[in-house]
């Protein structure tokens, strides 16, 4: 079994973030990046599926090459090689189209992303790939158990989950749930000593037309002070919602 997972190279949530160019850029400076946390749990499983299965799994990004620390955590996970697209990332349907040839051309049985990605949230790029490769999707995936050609998952719906059967090859949007958060792996030193032994194969990107471009961002306004309303004051406390947080 050949998977192939999803790797999005993006801030650390604990990185204070920055605007330049009349805040229509990104600032880099300062910022650490780790590998977005849904597609963590995603890598976590597709080494679960290595460990029971002897599945090989391939990691993949669409990046420049200061996203390549990030892919050689993956490997020193457990990942088997990497390969980066090396292009700057700014579209969903640029990304999806990249993953998509690397993907038409490797054969895998599974097609492993998080379900959106920790800085931009989109949550369009694995749906995206399943429509460009004609693959079985299932998005917000929690459990994933293979049989031969059979696939039994589990996602979250509203309300509750969903169990469904289908079958090889599949695209899953992963997310928490699909391993516990005490099953992630941290890299040990032998691990990353052997990450530097693996393969990580440059690529160039196909053409693809770039459908979206951000032109500002703007940062949530600050917190404004906090207001203490005694237990006892239940009028002020109706009158300082309806009329000022306007909540009620």
């Amino acid at each position: 079994m050949k998977i192939l997972v999803c790797i999005s190279h993006v801030p650390d949530t604990t990185s204070k973030i920055n605007f330049t160019n009349g805040d229509s850029q990104f600032d880099t400076n300062g910022v650490q990046f780790v590998i977005n946390p849904n597609d963590e749990y995603g890598l976590t499983r597709a080494i679960w599926f290595q460990e029971q299965q002897g599945a090989t799994i391939t990691v993949i990004n669409v990046g420049n090459a200061e996203t390549e620390p990030t892919l050689r955590k993956a490997l020193a996970i457990g990942a088997n090689d990497a390969i980066r697209v090396n292009a700057n990332p700014t579209d969903s349907f640029f990304v999806a189209k990249q993953i998509a040839e690397v993907a038409k051309n490797g054969s895998y049985d599974i097609i492993i992303a998080g379900k959106e990605s920790l800085d931009y949230n989109g949550g369009m790029v694995p749906g995206m790939i399943a429509g460009i490769l004609g693959y079985n999707f299932l998005n917000s995936c929690t459990d994933l158990l293979v049989d031969g050609s059979n696939v039994k998952a589990i996602r979250e719906i509203d309300g509750g989950r969903e169990t469904i059967s289908t079958t090889l090859p599949i695209i899953i949007g992963g997310q928490k749930g699909l391993v516990e958060e005490k099953d992630l792996r941290i890299p040990n030193m032998r691990g990353i000593m052997t990450a530097r032994t693996k393969t990580l194969t440059v690529v160039e990107p196909i053409d693809a037309s770039i459908n979206t471009k951000a032109v500002k961002f703007e940062k949530p306004a600050p917190k404004s002070a906090v207001k203490l309303v005694a237990a006892d004051n239940l009028d002020e406390l109706i009158n300082l919602l309806h009329n000022e947080a306007k909540v009620i």
